[in-house]
């Protein structure tokens, strides 16, 4: 995502760029294909209200900026109530063919793994750094280079889900249309059957790490078993909770638990079970899965897995331009710099290669301001967190700088995010307007 911003970005201000990418004869553990933009992990963006969410008004500050990670987001959009949501394949075939036919991009197909001494480069390297270039990113930066592990989620065939227990319904009933108050298949448990799965869950074989690695994870994407290991009840108040929701085929029994399918594809054939990431071995997850009502027949397109993921300590090792201090010519962007998610690594390659554009061009870009998404997230990895206990981060209001004057009517939540948006907005369109001037 970060990369194929990235060479977007700086295309567009008029710079030559080549993009490196190892696939496919280079393969990871999760990608399938050689396309640019492969999602392997949910194919959802998250919310899309950019009044209320943080995630949903970075979506609108990289609509403003003509991103192309966006662009191909919106053209190929799946319902998924108030989130965005999209079809994968032909999501990741867009973003390669309008890189590939970009008159200002090539695309070598080779491993990177040095660091450059020379030229202009960004490291965007996705959830899966090679072992070469991994060995070479840890032997500049020594200690300061960490890792957390990953996980990703179960993807079920439709037909093969029973639809006399499940139903569809997207929580709260939430969209503006039938099809969006529908975008979520919904598989209800009763107490005792809850029960069992946790029980089942705990009890599975799961993937053992390798002797001296740290099993730290992301607490935006725990395993659904690490989430049970913190309590019997978490899971219920997590991906599973039961609220907003009315069974149809019993329509006076409140569910005690529910699990959630989101569509993974435009034909409705594929539905990604939300919120499951799991470390579980195949042959035990299979089972335990097969124990949700609905899922009892349940066929997989793919089951999910766990990976180890490298992160930099970007407050210790990256200037305000996103260059490593001790090799200026290199800028890290995406999800190796400390934020998570689909949406905030590509706006760290939007950033990176408008900086990258503007330096090639004996300009000067200075970072969005912290008021903004964008400027929030760049602020807290590049300085704005203290280095000895940073972890990977969503963007969210808390990194915003807190808005003046917010007085009478609008102390509550909805008016505060509202202030939070309306000014991002305001200070996000004048940064885009003074970023070009520069670049002119």
């Amino acid at each position: 995502m970060a990369g194929s911003e990235a060479a977007w970005q700086a295309a567009e201000m008029g710079v030559d760029v080549v993009i490196h990418e190892m696939r496919p004869k280079v393969a990871t553990f999760a990608h399938k294909t050689g396309n640019l933009g492969e999602m392997v992990c949910s194919n959802s963006f998250r919310s899309d209200d950019s009044e209320q969410n943080a995630v949903g008004l970075l979506h609108w500050e990289m609509r403003a900026a003509n991103g192309l990670i966006m662009s191909a987001a919106d053209a190929h959009r799946l319902p998924a109530g108030g989130a965005l949501a999209v079809d994968r394949d032909p999501f990741a075939e867009t973003v390669t063919a309008r890189l590939r036919s970009n008159p200002r991009i090539s695309v070598c197909s080779e491993e990177i793994t040095a660091l450059p001494d020379s030229g202009t480069w960004i490291l965007a390297t996705g959830p899966l750094t090679s072992a070469g270039l991994g060995a070479a990113i840890q032997a500049e930066t020594g200690r300061e280079a960490l890792a957390f592990f990953d996980a990703i989620a179960p993807i079920v065939y439709f037909d093969s889900i029973d639809m006399s227990k499940a139903w569809m319904q997207s929580r709260y009933d939430k969209g503006e249309t039938e099809e969006e108050r529908t975008a979520y298949l919904n598989c209800p448990m009763t107490k005792d059957q809850y029960e069992a799965f946790i029980d089942a869950l705990l009890a599975a074989d799961k993937t053992e790490f390798h002797e001296g690695e740290t099993a730290g994870y992301f607490d935006g994407c725990l395993p659904i078993e690490v989430m049970a290991e913190r309590g019997r009840e978490t899971l219920r108040h997590g991906p599973m909770k039961p609220v907003g929701l009315t069974n149809p085929h019993q329509p006076d029994i409140k569910a005690h638990a529910i699990v959630q399918l989101r569509r993974d594809n435009a034909l409705g054939t594929l539905y990604n079970i939300v919120g499951f990431q799991t470390k579980m071995k195949y042959g035990a997850q299979a089972d335990v899965l097969r124990m949700i009502p609905g899922l009892q027949n349940a066929r997989f397109a793919r089951l999910g897995g766990i990976h180890r993921n490298t992160f930099l300590n970007s407050p210790r090792l990256l200037d305000d331009r996103m260059r490593l201090k001790s090799r200026p010519n290199i800028r890290f962007a995406g999800q190796i710099t400390g934020v998570e998610g689909y949406v905030e690594s590509a706006a760290m390659g939007l950033l990176a290669g408008r900086m990258a554009a503007a330096e090639c061009l004996g300009r000067d870009i200075a970072p969005p301001p912290p008021t903004t998404a964008t400027g929030a997230l760049i602020t807290h990895i590049t300085g704005g967190a203290d280095a000895r206990t940073f972890q990977p981060m969503n963007v969210n209001f808390g990194l915003f700088p807190p808005v003046d004057g917010l007085k009478g009517g609008r102390r509550g939540r909805k008016d505060r995010y509202k202030a939070y948006t309306d000014r991002a907005k305001a200070d996000w369109q004048g940064w885009l307007r003074h970023s070009a001037l520069d670049v002119a």
